[in-house]
């Protein structure tokens, strides 16, 4: 490929697993509940030294391909359960160590319980936008995402969210994350979620492959997660105004009028992100711990090698090469430079890898060939390409 002229695309977002531990028990978690379980045996919460030596690869790799910016996300487990003091010393040396290099952004996932003003005041301070994963309505949302002894976490996160959305916090809110349940209602899940004026809205498919395939209900029909997700587009498209940005509607309607995709569900756009883990170790996007144990794992540590290095691994250069990694039914498919395969962690069966259609299939088309009908019958194509370009 290199002869051919391919060459690796630098990373661009780093994923810092600070805590390896959650005060939620959520029964779709791909890390506590699914196939790779190395999180066991690695440090609870990730040391100073380690967060230094990743703050200087991460410097390194901005220099050598001089990146004009880079994004440092802050993850976990549960991030916040790093606690404050620790948070805001790893910020305020990551900080230094781009100091007249490049912009830093950071961003935070958190699940919300512990998102307090005091907390708040200090990630705000330190320029760090917080995302936070919630799944609707307080039924929805404790279907799935609950407290370790089983009690609601709804009434935290609300607090949380709505302390986010205030006026004075107002420009760290970075969005919501949502998991789909083709089990509830999704016009009800949106409107739920936009009653807080997310910035953004970020729909993601339950972790799932061909050895453990995606839950349906019983005579859910062939295509319930794709129904879920066109319900919850026509909603959001068919609005008088535009109430709030969903990254997965925004990204297919791009592909559709040839722009690119933002996000690892769809299209063929490379993935830049890489992912430390609380012992060091540099990851392959943490993801494919739902596929088998090890599917992340590079043999790579931060201590000893670069990020550049990590750029050369098999499982990364896939995830760059587009439509060279499909599979042979993909690429047959007439959508395929859209769908894209679908996500990378969710084409896994034994025996073949990642070299299938995503276990999400006919969801995809579903969705795909809808929001093409809508797009092309009844969208302002030009107001269209106009909003996408105004919002990179």
């Amino acid at each position: 490929m290199r002869a051919g002229g391919w060459r690796p695309t630098p990373f661009r977002d780093v994923v810092l697993k600070v805590h390896q531990r959650c005060d939620l028990a959520c029964d779709y978690c791909y890390m506590y509940t699914m196939a790779d379980q190395s999180w066991r045996d690695r440090p609870r919460v990730m040391a100073r030294e380690t967060w230094l030596a990743a703050a200087g690869r991460m410097a390194e790799h901005a220099r050598i391909h001089k990146l004009d910016a880079m994004r440092l996300v802050l993850h976990g487990g549960e991030p916040l359960l790093a606690g404050t003091d620790r948070l805001g010393r790893l910020v305020s040396d990551f900080r230094d160590a781009f100091d007249g290099l490049c912009r830093l952004r950071i961003r935070m996932q958190t699940n919300g319980v512990r998102l307090t003003a005091d907390v708040l005041d200090t990630l705000y301070e330190q320029g760090v936008t917080v995302g936070v994963s919630l799944d609707g309505s307080p039924v929805d949302n404790d279907r799935h995402r609950r407290r370790a002894d089983g009690k609601s976490s709804f009434a935290a996160v609300d607090r949380a969210i709505r302390l986010l959305s205030a006026p004075e916090y107002r420009s760290a809110f970075a969005g919501l994350l949502c998991t789909v349940d083709p089990d509830t209602d999704p016009v009800a899940c949106y409107e739920a979620l936009i009653q807080y004026g997310p910035p953004t809205i970020d729909f993601l498919l339950p972790h799932a492959n061909w050895l453990d395939l995606p839950k349906r209900a019983a005579g859910a029909g062939p295509t319930p997660f794709g129904d879920w997700l066109v319900k919850a587009f026509d909603r959001w498209s068919g609005a008088p105004r535009e109430e709030t940005r969903v990254r997965l509607f925004e990204d297919v309607i791009g592909l559709i009028l040839g722009g690119r995709g933002r996000s690892e569900q769809i299209g063929l756009s490379p993935v830049a992100v890489v992912v430390v883990e609380s012992d060091g170790a540099i990851e392959q996007v943490d993801s494919l711990k739902s596929a088998y144990h090890g599917a992340s794992a590079t043999g790579l540590t931060v201590f000893a090698n670069t990020l550049d290095q990590a750029l050369e691994h098999p499982g990364i250069v896939a995830r760059q090469i587009g439509l060279a990694a499909l599979s042979a039914t993909c690429r047959d498919c007439p959508e395929h430079t859209i769908c894209g395969g679908g996500h990378y962690a969710h084409r896994y069966r034994p025996g073949t890898g990642f070299l299938n259609p995503t276990a999400y299939c006919a969801d995809m088309l579903r969705l795909v060939q809808h929001v093409k009908r809508r797009v092309h019958a009844d969208v302002d194509i030009d107001n269209l390409r106009a909003r996408l370009e105004t919002n990179p």
